[in-house]
Parts: structure tokens; sequence; C-alpha cells
């Protein structure tokens, strides 16, 4: 047995805990033994009285002896609704000793991301993302550990936390490699499921060791521990019925043994029988029935307390039960005396402040509970919202309560949940406002807002939940109340749903009917400039006929004079490139959507009305026309833009697949593989599928060809599913052409040809002529050129007229590339100079490399090998270097 053990009675959950307190001690030392130790994850998981909450208090013993800082927190029963709950109960410590300037200073980039859902900041308008809240929360807890180390963080009934505390638990679980910080976890079986069984998961898979799983006393130990309490007299005929009665839970046999001790019952054989009447009253209805023998004012303070679950005070319990402060004081100290209530030891931290009250055990707050007549239990719910709400806490803080209350058509209460549900949203926890907003539907509200309070839903479920937000928006839309900008707003969301949802017809029919039935005037224009955009992502066989037309003809009339307009000029540009039109008419174009030259205001990537998928457009437009400066002042604009607010989510792995894209068009080729990889990364939290993974996927693939890794290229694309159907959304570059690419390279050639010949028949429907975005007709032309060279001619041709027709050196350039790989002799040697000459004024680094490359083995051209090296190792292109490098390793000269 443990040998060391807090003074006084026997404490059962240490018993028969020598292994499991061993390696808490050792987790500890090591902890302890250097500033620059990883950090360390313990779960500990047993049945209810099992003893957890015993090692937790064992834990931190070992750990304050140590000189460790230990900071604890426990989850709650009826607490599961409050977001952040647990985790800011964990922090209080560490935040109540920081004046606001310093926790601001300190926390620095996290403190306006993570200061709401900690409580030390008003939350800001708008939605958080939730991804990037918790990545916020990792961030300051990260910075708190080091500051406090060695820093011990215990968390009770884990199962009982609430949804966004497990987030941030498994995120943080993550990183404890780069953290000198010990978690100790503890958890029953079962007792959660949905999203936060998958975060609970995530916590034990990044434990140090297997999840310990606790296990009843044996026949010995309870016999050890009746003797510990009664006395060694105790024979062992009565030591077997105490765990025969108790099935050797630790918890259990300590309430038994001290109901024996209250009885005065001699512990041997003849009283054995005796132990189950016994057992029965400490728990479940005997617990009840012993709580009404303490008399009603009794009863109604333990429900009270039970309606509040923490931060249980006198006062406050007495304002619930409606009990004076001297009758209420004499309940706590006879609910104290039955072993119901007791006040927390001071210790430990987190848990409650000195004088606050806590049930002894959660099986018993359970049970009294659960033991509230249904519809008193819902009133006093009511009365709690009404106390937290007159004490100024606001809506949120009420609405724990405000969701237990009976629905009654209560208009007051509707206003209360929909104020809590905006609390929510503005700090990251939209599945808490989600809950608000269906329990406000219950009420329900009144005609004329029922529509609005669907709308808020709607808006809530967005980042988290597009074919909920699909349902909710459309039932919002098919009622009476939306009118004006906001059932615009409505609409322009569904869409957004829709296109998120992968289902982007829909999306464009939405926006095409609701336009349909508005007057001309500013909420048409808007639903038309979303048609317009829609329909330039979808990347079905065909466009919408005449849409380019229309779209170029209304363009034509917008000065960009508001941001309607602005959009539509931001369309056209990208539709004008995706076709293939002059690049200096392009950007004219797209110039004239900024103000002095920078987006909008009301078109930043942090607004919310028109979307990033316009801004990508606009980026995109100029990083195809050899505008580069200005598209990666974009995307890193974007990038920043989205750190800053902490959207972590897909917002975030969109940015990074841009910036990679940036950075693959100048040829930083190393520097665009590491913000692919880092937007794959995000991209598969947010889910496979959809068009921002396929965007990563299909960026990376296509920088992993061009430095020459093909068999990573590969293994990216059979892991990420980088193969047909391809998505309905446009992808920038072509997914087809650079499955294509990927096919030839890795030897494939047939099935490589099959796939340029789809993608340039997909692309030649849809009109999209860009000879460097679509560039299947170059690979192709070069495929075929010993099978058919008369089909890869007229490719080259084909490819060099509208190369010519877009006017950018990059296109120019790299058609002549082509057609010099179709030509032999001089001729081939005077286009790739050609080529050269194109790309040494263009910005794409690596293509002039290759053409650099291509010309210096064509003239046999020494001077040219070695620029050819140097921009292609500058690239990061390793296999053009080493190509480069083979060739002057020869000794090239004149034949």
């Amino acid at each position: 047995m443990t040998e060391v053990r807090p003074p006084g009675a026997p404490t059962a959950g240490l018993w028969e805990r020598d292994e499991e307190v061993a390696a808490i001690a050792g987790a500890i030392d090591t902890l302890c033994a250097d500033r620059s130790s990883p950090g360390s994850l313990l779960v500990l998981r047993g049945e209810a009285g099992f003893g957890k909450t015993a090692l937790l208090a064992e834990t931190r013993r070992i750990a304050e002896q140590r000189g460790c800082t230990v900071w604890s927190a426990r989850g709650g029963e009826t607490l599961r609704s409050v977001p952040f709950n647990v985790v800011r109960r964990l922090l209080q410590p560490a935040l109540v000793s920081m004046l606001p300037e310093e926790a601001r200073e300190y926390l620095g980039d996290s403190y306006g991301i993570a200061g709401p859902a900690l409580g030390i900041t008003d939350p800001g308008e708008g939605h958080a993302d939730p991804q990037g809240v918790c990545e916020g929360l990792v961030a300051a807890v990260s910075r708190l550990a080091r500051r406090d180390w060695p820093l011990v963080l215990l968390i009770d009934d884990a199962h009982w936390a609430d949804q966004e505390t497990l987030h941030w638990l498994a995120a943080f679980a993550e990183r404890l490699a780069d953290l000198s910080v010990l978690v100790v976890v503890a958890r029953r079986p079962g007792e959660i499921s949905g999203v936060s069984a998958g975060h609970l998961d995530a916590v034990a898979a990044a434990a140090d060791r297997p999840v310990t799983v606790l296990s009843a006393l044996t026949p010995e130990a309870a016999a050890g521990l009746t003797r510990a309490a009664l006395g060694t007299h105790a024979d062992a005929a009565f030591c077997r019925e105490v765990w025969a009665v108790t099935g050797g839970n630790p918890y259990e046999t300590v309430e038994l043994l001290a109901k024996v001790q209250d009885s005065e019952l001699e512990p041997v054989e003849a009283h054995a029988g005796e132990l189950r009447d016994l057992n029965r009253s400490a728990r479940g209805g005997g617990l009840v029935a012993r709580l009404e023998q303490l008399g009603i004012d009794a009863t109604r303070f333990a429900w009270a307390a039970a309606i509040l679950g923490n931060d249980i005070t006198v006062d406050l319990v007495a304002e619930l039960a409606m009990l004076k402060p001297d009758s209420a004081a004499r309940c706590a100290e006879l609910l104290r005396s039955a072993r119901i209530l007791t006040t927390p030891d001071p210790s430990g931290a987190g848990r409650g402040t000195p004088g606050d009250l806590e049930f002894v055990h959660p099986l018993i707050a359970t049970a009294v509970y659960n033991s509230i007549p249904d519809a008193l239990r819902r009133a006093m719910h009511g009365i709690a919202a009404r106390i937290v709400t007159d004490s100024g806490r606001g809506a949120a803080a009420a609405a724990r309560h405000l969701l237990e209350v009976h629905p009654d058509d209560d208009e007051e209460l509707v206003w209360q949940l929909r104020e809590a549900a905006r609390e929510h949203v503005a700090v990251g926890a939209p599945d808490a406002a989600r809950r608000c907003l269906e329990r406000a539907l219950e009420e329900p509200p009144r005609p004329e807002i029922h529509a609005h309070v669907l709308y808020e839903l709607g808006c809530a479920t967005f980042l988290t939940a597009p074919a909920r937000t699909i349902g909710h928006l459309r039932a919002a839309l098919g009622m009476p109340g939306l009118d004006g900008d906001r059932r615009v707003d409505a609409v322009v969301r569904l869409s957004q749903a829709l296109l998120h949802n992968n289902q982007m017809d829909e999306a464009v029919r939405t926006v095409e009917a609701e336009a349909a039935r508005l007057e001309p005037g500013p909420g048409q224009l808007r639903l038309r400039a979303v048609q317009f955009m829609w329909e330039g992502l979808l990347a079905g066989e065909a466009g919408a006929p005449g849409r380019s037309e229309r779209l170029a003809e209304l363009a034509a009339t917008c000065t960009g004079r508001d941001n309607s307009e602005r959009v539509l000029l931001i369309l056209r540009g990208f539709d004008a490139m995706m076709r293939g039109e002059n690049a200096e008419e392009i950007v004219e174009v797209c110039d004239r959507a900024l103000v002095n030259g920078r987006l909008a205001p009301g078109l930043g990537w942090t607004d919310s009305e028109w979307g990033v998928e316009l801004l990508l457009m606009l980026a995109s437009s100029y990083a195809y026309t050899d505008r580069l400066d200005r598209a990666e002042s974009l995307y890193n604009e974007a990038l920043r833009a989205y750190d800053t607010a902490g959207w972590s989510g897909g917002h975030l792995a969109l940015a990074h697949a841009y910036v990679g894209l940036g950075h693959r068009r100048r040829g930083r080729l190393e520097a665009a593989e590491t913000s692919l990889r880092e937007s794959l990364r995000l991209a598969e939290r947010v889910g496979r599928g959809l068009p921002l993974y396929w965007t990563a996927t299909c960026n990376l693939v296509d920088t992993l060809l061009a430095r020459g890794h093909v068999d990573e290229a590969w293994e990216v694309a059979e892991r990420h599913g980088f193969a047909p159907p391809y998505p309905s959304t446009v992808v920038l570059p072509d997914p087809r052409s650079v499955r294509g690419r990927l096919l030839l390279a890795v030897g494939r050639t047939k099935d490589g040809v099959n796939e340029l010949e789809a993608a340039e028949k997909a692309a030649a429907a849809r009109g999209h002529h860009h000879p460097v975005h679509v560039f299947c007709a170059a690979d192709l032309a070069r495929a075929l050129v010993t099978e058919d060279p008369v089909r890869a001619a007229r490719l080259a041709v084909d490819l060099r007229r509208r190369a010519e027709r877009l006017g950018t050196d990059t296109a120019i350039g790299e058609a002549l590339r082509v057609a010099a790989a179709l030509e032999t002799g001089q001729r081939a040697v005077r286009l790739a100079a050609q080529a050269v000459t194109y790309l040494e004024s263009s910005p794409c680094q690596y293509e002039h490399a290759a053409a650099r490359v291509e010309y210096g083995i064509l003239a046999r051209s020494v001077p040219d090998l070695e620029r050819g090296l140097a921009l292609a190792r500058a690239c990061g292109a390793d296999a053009l270097a080493e190509r480069a490098a083979q060739e002057l390793g020869t000794g090239v000269g004149p034949r």
C-alpha cells in the first residue's frame, strides 16, 4: 500500500494505487529536473467513486512538495453547456494575479483572441473563429506555462468538461513536446459522445503512456480499509461483507464505514447483514430519503446548491432557496455534518474560493439534482437565471439556466437567449450559441421575429456545420419577417453555405431566384454580383450561356463608386483572366476595384458581406497577369488578417495555400512547399473533399513536381485523394492539368495524355483559355511530339496564339519553350533564345531557370548553363539543377 497518506481518516482512493502514484511522482520528478524537459500527459480513467479525485489530490501534494505551481479545475454534469468553463477555472490563479495591462502585455497577440473566452476582456463584434480561439488559448496557456514553470495542470471529471475546453485540451496536448508542463486528466469511461468524445480520445492518444484504468478494491484492501476505520478487531466476515456490498468501490466503502461509525455498529459477523441497508442510504434513493429526513429547509438548500453547480455560497443559495440568512447558515452546517456538502480545500485552486461550498462527491450532486421535481427544477433554474442577470454578469452567464426553463411563450426569455447566443458567437463558442437559439425556437418566438432567430441560428452554425446552416436559412427565408438587407444577407449566406457544402449549382440557383424577385437596386445588384461570382467558380462542363458577355456589359458601366460595383469589376477581371483576354486590360479593370491601390472598406479579408472567394479572385487575376507584387501583397495581407483575428480554420488554410501559390509563381519553390504543407495541415482539420483541400493539395503536387520530387508528389496525391472526380469549383492551377503532368512524370504516359486531353476539353467548354493557369496544351504537345507530331505542332501554334493574346512575358516565353521542344537544329536554338528573352523579363524565376538550362543545352552554352544552374538552385528546383550540373560535367562546348 501507499506509505504516505494525509492524516485522519484513511483515503480510500489511494489504497492499492502504489503503481499509479509512482508514475505520477516520476512524471513530476522529470518535470522538475530541467526547464527544457518535454511536457507530459497522464490520463486516469475509472468508474465513479474509484479514487480519481484522490489521486489528483495526491498529485497536488507531491507536486507542491517539489515546489511546483499547481492549477486545477473540474467539470460538472450541469455545467457542460457553459463554454470555456473548465479552462477559465483552470487558469484563475494566473488570471487573478494579473492586472489587465499586465495580461495584455504578457499574452501579446493571444490577448485579443483568447481574452474574451477567458473572461478577461470584452468580446468584439461579429463571429470569432472557434479554431482560432482554440489556438489562441493554446498560445496563452503555453506562455503562462513558461512563466510559472514547473507547472502542473489537473483536470478532474473531464467527461463533464465543456466542449470548448476539451477542444483546447486536445490541441494543447499535441504541443506538450515543446512545453515543460505536466497535465493529469481524470475521467469516467463513457458518459460522453459526439464531438467532445472525439476531443477526449485525442487527449488520450497524446498521453505519454496508456490510459491508467483504475480497478475496484480487492477484498484484502477492503478489509484493510475497514480495520483502519473501525479498528483492528473488525472480523473477517464483516470485512468481506463490506467488500461485497460496495463492490470494492472506494468511495462507497468510505461512506459505508462512516455510516457504521455513526450507527455505532459493532464490526462483527452478527451485524454484517445490516450493511446493505446502511449502504443504500448513502446513494440514490437512500441518499434522497436521508436528505428529506434533514427537513424541508435543508432539502431546499441542497436543491439550490445542485442547481447552481459551482460558485456555491451560503448567500447565493439562500437567495435561490428563498431562505433567511440564519436558516441558510444552519442548513449549510447540517448538510456538512451529513456529508452531503463540504467546504473545499483552499489549496484546490480553480475549484472555488475560500468559503464556497461543494458537494462531497459528484455522485451526491447528481442524486440531489435528479431528485428535484421536474417542474420545480425548471422554475429554480429560471430564478437562478434572474439572479445571475441581476448581478450584471450578462445573458451568456445566465444561459445555462435559461436553457432549462420550461417553454412558456416568454418574449423576454427569447430576447435573453438571443443575447446569450450573440455573446457566445463573439467569443468563439458557436455550439453554445446554437443551443441557445434552438431553445429560443422552443419558446417559441413571436411570429415577426421567428425568421430572425432562424437566421441567427444559421449564422451560428455557418463555420462548423454548413449543412445545418442550409436548413435553418431555407426555413427562415420561407417565413415572413426577413426583409430588406437582412433578407439579402440571408440569401447570400445560404449560397455560401451551399458552396462550402459542395452544392455549387444550388448556390447559383438560390441567388438567381432571389435576384429575379427583387426590384432594381443595391440588393438586386449585390445578388447579381454573387451569382456571377459563383458561376465564375463553377467548374462544370459548360458555363452559363452568355455569362461573360453579360458580365462584361454590366462591368463596363461600373466606375467603382461603391462595393457592389467594385465586386462586379473584380468578377469581370477574374473572368477575363480565366478566358485569357489581354492582361493589360485585365489589370486595368482590377485596379478600378481598388481605392488608392488598397481594398475598400467593407471588402477586407475578415469582412463577411462578400466572402473570401471574391478577394482570392482579385489576387489570382494579378498573379496570372504577371503582377505578382500585387498578388503577393494581397495574399500576405490575408495571412496577417487571419492570424491577427485568430481565424485558423478554413480561411487560414486558404491564405496559406495562396501564399504558397504566390511563392510557386515567383519561383520560390521551397517557401511554396512550406506554406502549402501548412495549408494542407489546416485543411485536414476542416475536412477532406472541400475546395480549400483541393487547392492546397493541387498546389503542393504542382510545386513538388517543379522541384523534381516526383515520388513525393505521387505520395501526396495518393494520400490526399488527388484524383477524379474533381471538385465542382474552380481550383488554381487547373487540377486536371496538374494531374496529367503528374501521370507523365511517373511514367504513366498514356494515362497522362488522356488526362491532359480531358483537361483541354473541359477548359474549352468553359471558355478557359489562359495558357498558364490551364497548361494542359503545353504538356500535351510535349507528350505527343513523337507519337503525333502534327497534332503536337497544332497545339503549339494554338498555345502561341493564346499567349500572344494574353500578352504576358511568362505566357509567351512558355509558349516559345514548347515550340523549341518540338523543333530541331538552329530553329530550336532560336526559339529557345527567344523564350529566354521573354522569361528573363518575367517575375516567374523557375520558368526562367528552365528556359536557361534548355537553351544552354541546345546552344552548348556554358554561361547559360551556369546561369540556369544558379537560378535553379535559388528556386529550389533540385532536378533542374541536377540536370544543368550534369550537362556542365560533360564539358559542353561547340560540337
